[in-house]
């Protein structure tokens, strides 16, 4: 991924990571538009283009920030500096076409092609598209636009944040659109009421620096789900927050003060994210005016508890959808506030994991089930905002069937006493009992018998035969044009999958006759069932009429058929029979006529004909009619489905929790309000199941950090294995917290509010930042940010620099640490006079690792973790094992024995000054 884009009507150049011809840029809109600027005018000095480039070029300068795909046909279109831009970056050819107003650049793609161009575009571009559709005018329409069959507008913008069913999503993966705010209010000049002052004398203060106290409101949500939340943080976690959520697209205000809107925007363009600013010159929406975008209003005595950062966060948020969405509609569900974890709740997870864990047979018996249910949340917020088809509604009912029987299984085990074999108390039923209490299932059953009841599911099987039937279609007339217009290569282009359902076209459409597919049942409704039952008479009269006209035209060969652009005829197949049926004295009108065939109009089957018609369009009409009753009775159920999916969400994540543990002999968790952290044979995770796949065996530690020792100061050799040990503890921490078991044989985790890390090497040259600057950056916002509570993780602080400043340092964030963040903390490091220097702290533990060596020379690494300072890093060994030359070790050996004889002992010194401190 390259450079973010930062995309902004003022004060932000527009970076991208895909490079654009650059005689381009002339062309692209510089500066801002005035408050008053009405964009419609601009349309009467416009270029005197055809109607539908016309058309096109209007909404290119109403939205100028976006792509114009224009809906025309079959096609979607892009015109003018657009075509010529985007064609070549989509493989797309750029025509010409001559108007009055000069040649005009034009390329297009098929409509069924749109996600494909739409992932591109979006996804790889990051740019945001703005879909132009067809809208047929009535009379008065017609005489305005000139005689235009259809006026084209914009129905929605799509940007990487605001996707909703597109198929290119990732079906595994929250699609976060994510805003953010300073500030508790904005004024009616739109200026920042937020005091934030900089240090314009210091040119070296960094801009996160300026931010790390500051509080910031953050709203996110997911338009595929519906899911919305909110939290008020320091500007200073912002990196920490975004990893968390990992938003597509980041909203800012772009009427923000400036050293304000500049500071963010470097701290979001360091965590590679699109920014998008945005803003509106009126107060941002109350949470009272939020009521219509979510599916039920927020109540008084939830709404207090929003800070004022988080409501205009949301404020921010929702007027950007608003905005993208172009009037469509949308049902978020109510917005969370993510707060401190609660012990209540993890152990309600745990209980569910462990009776999984303990029950086997219901276990499988659950996720036999699971597997049978569909993503519920986004297809109920399909529904939600106007979209979704039968397939989905059938996917719903698959889901409703299973909650069920998911139901119907729970209320059989739950009176079922089982013992947790790691355990020696007796499970409680409340977990399981609750989950069932949670689900609602009168209404939603209802609505599953009536989805049954309605569609037609071998109809709809047939409905996308058909599909894949034009689909072919459309292949075969690209295989014709590329036949007689196209090279190789563009042959070439053409998948066999493609070419072989043409070629299986053309051989179901030879003599075929049209046949009628309903996706809805003959019983979905009465008039339905009557309209039906019409058009089954008119097939028995078409019938009738069939052997009428072949006794009449004395050919046996005769059919009655439809096809577009001729309508109803009468087909003769034979010499004979065309002979006979042109000697019949009967008024008719060829269409088509040879030797062997013959093709007429008829008047008894074209009235008959389009009797049948008619008919048809009735029922199409009339199924339009029950599905849109069913897609009302989804959005009435709206709120039920989506705690129901939250339900089966919760269980499947158990259910993935507990075979977890069977598989790698996971335990539960204790999990407290202590400032404890005690582990008895950890292990981490991913690295044991790495040895064992090699048939070595981890070793497994002990770790007990808390009131007694808050910090343990661990030394020992090269690939000792601090940082596996390191990253274990943080890791358990993280899984119990979680909900899930532990790879350990005992642990009581307390509960931590954040979990930092500065561990590994890094740069970012091409932000000025070295390897030691990255380390600092890590260890201030560590410094600055972790409370009492926090569990911090830190691996050979001060290793990028000279051994004095280096240990200088090192000793300084573990005075800070102790002193003054007082959180617990694993601190690794290969300065030991460090463990001289903090002799004093009584909270403090020094533990290391060991190499054994036998007399012949070859060693062995202890991984177990013991009491002590191992002053030895043996960091010859590991060079030796990396393949280091014979005589580079030699002349290494000799530096290090004289170091040895005449060791450096600055530290004495240092101490008595430090410890003062």
């Amino acid at each position: 991924m390259g450079v973010p884009i930062v995309r902004a009507d003022r004060r932000v150049a527009i970076v991208s990571s895909v490079v654009l011809p650059t005689a381009m840029v002339g062309e692209l809109p510089q500066g801002s538009l005035g408050a008053g600027q009405d964009l419609e005018k601009s349309n009467d000095d416009s270029p005197g283009y055809p109607a539908v480039v016309q058309q096109a070029w209007n909404n290119m300068q109403k939205f100028h920030d976006c792509v114009v795909l224009t809906r025309v046909g079959n096609f979607y279109e892009l015109y003018l500096n657009q075509a010529d831009k985007y064609g070549p970056l989509l493989n797309l050819k750029v025509a010409k076409k001559k108007t009055t107003a000069g040649p005009v650049s034009m390329a297009g793609f098929p409509f069924f092609q749109l996600d494909r161009f739409l992932k591109i575009l979006v996804q790889e571009f990051n740019e945001s598209v703005a879909i132009s559709e067809e809208f047929a005018n009535n009379a008065s329409g017609k005489v305005k636009s000139g005689g235009l069959l259809f006026d084209r507008r914009i129905t929605r913008i799509i940007t990487p944040g605001t996707l909703i069913d597109e198929k290119f999503m990732n079906p595994y993966e929250n699609n976060y659109l994510l805003a953010l705010s300073p500030l508790a209010n904005v004024d009616s000049s739109c200026q920042s009421t937020a005091n934030f002052e900089t240090d314009a004398k210091s040119a070296t203060t960094a801009p996160g620096q300026l931010l790390s106290s500051l509080r910031v409101g953050l709203a996110w949500l997911d338009l595929s789900t519906g899911d919305f939340y909110t939290q008020t943080i320091v500007a200073g976690s912002l990196p920490s927050a975004l990893a968390r959520i990992s938003p597509r697209e980041v909203v800012i205000d772009k009427y923000l003060d400036v050293s304000l809107y500049e500071s963010l925007v470097h701290m979001f363009e360091q965590q590679r994210q699109l920014i998008t600013c945005h803003g509106v010159q009126h107060k941002y929406l109350s949470i009272a005016e939020w009521s219509p975008m979510l599916e039920s209003a927020v109540a008084a005595e939830t709404q207090v508890t929003f800070t004022a950062e988080e409501v205009a966060a949301g404020g921010l948020l929702l007027s950007y959808v608003k905005e993208k969405l172009q009037g469509a509609g949308m049902k978020l569900q109510s917005p969370v506030r993510k707060q401190t974890n609660d012990v209540m709740i993890i152990e309600a997870r745990l209980d569910l994991v462990s009776r999984l864990f303990a029950d086997r047979a219901f276990k499988a018996d659950m996720t036999a089930l699971l597997r049978r249910t569909h993503d519920s949340q986004r297809i109920v917020q399909k529904f939600s905002m106007g979209r979704g088809d039968a397939d989905d509604l059938v996917a719903l009912l698959r889901s409703i069937e299973a909650t069920d029987e998911i139901v119907s299984v729970i209320s059989q085990n739950i009176p079922r006493h089982v013992r947790d074999p790691t355990s020696p108390d007796v499970l409680p039923d409340t977990a399981f009992s609750q989950l069932r209490s949670r689900i609602s299932l009168e209404r939603p059953i209802a609505l599953a018998k009536f989805i049954a009841d309605a569609i037609d599911e071998d109809g709809l099987t047939q409905s996308h035969n058909l599909e894949e039937s034009d689909t072919a279609n459309m292949v075969t007339l690209a295989q014709n044009v590329l036949q007689s217009e196209g090279t190789d290569e563009d042959k070439n282009a053409l998948t066999g999958v493609t070419r072989a359902k043409a070629r299986n076209q053309d051989v179901l459409e030879e003599g075929a006759e049209e046949a009628d597919t309903w996706i809805m049942r003959k019983t979905a409704s009465p008039i339905l069932a009557a309209l039906h039952e019409k058009l089954s008479d008119l097939y028995q009269e078409r019938a009738r009429l069939t052997i009428k006209l072949r006794t009449q035209f004395g050919a046996s060969s005769l059919t009655l058929r439809w096809a577009p652009g001729l309508g109803h005829f009468c087909h003769i197949k034979g010499a004979r029979d065309v002979r006979t049926s042109l000697k019949t004295p009967v008024n008719t009108r060829d269409v088509k006529a040879s030797k062997s065939t013959r093709s007429f109009h008829h008047g008894d089957w074209n009235h008959l004909g389009g009797q049948i018609d008619q008919a048809r369009l009735r029922i199409k009409a009339e199924e339009q009619k029950v599905f849109q009753a069913l897609r009302e009775q989804v959005v009435i159920n709206l709120v039920q489905l989506r705690r129901n999916a939250a339900v089966l969400d919760e269980l499947d994540v158990a259910c993935s929790f507990a075979t977890l543990a069977v598989e790698q002999g996971l335990v539960r968790p204790v999990v407290t309000e202590k400032p404890s952290h005690r582990i008895i044979g950890g292990r981490h995770p991913t690295v044991t199941i790495g040895l064992e796949e090699e048939g070595r065996a981890f070793v497994s530690n002990d770790c007990s950090i808390g009131e007694d020792e808050r910090i343990w100061l661990i030394t020992g050799p090269n690939m000792g294995g601090k940082s596996t040990f390191l990253r274990q503890n943080a890791l358990i921490s993280i899984l119990a917290q979680v909900g899930s078991f532990v790879p350990a044989d005992y642990a009581e985790i307390g509960l931590v509010d954040q979990i930092f890390t500065r561990i590994g090497s890094a740069d970012d040259l091409f932000r000025d930042q070295s390897t030691f600057m990255v380390e600092m950056l890590e260890t201030a916002a560590i410094l600055n940010q972790a409370t009492a509570r926090s569990f911090v993780v830190m691996d050979e602080i001060g290793r990028g620099t000279t051994p004095e400043d280096g240990l200088a340092i090192g000793f300084a964030c573990l005075h800070q640490l102790y002193h003054r963040n007082r959180c617990r903390t694993l601190f690794a490091t290969h300065f030991h006079a460090i463990a001289d220097m903090s002799r004093d702290f009584e909270h403090l533990g020094c533990y290391c690792t060991d190499v054994e060596q036998d007399l012949s020379g070859a060693f062995s690494y202890v991984h177990r973790l013991r009491r002590g300072v191992n002053r030895r890093s043996h960091a010859l060994k590991v060079a030796r094992l990396a393949g280091v030359p014979k005589a580079t070790i030699e002349v290494a050996h000799k530096v290090l024995e004289s170091l040895h004889q005449q060791p450096l002992t600055p530290f004495e010194d240092v101490q008595p000054r430090a410890a003062a401190a």
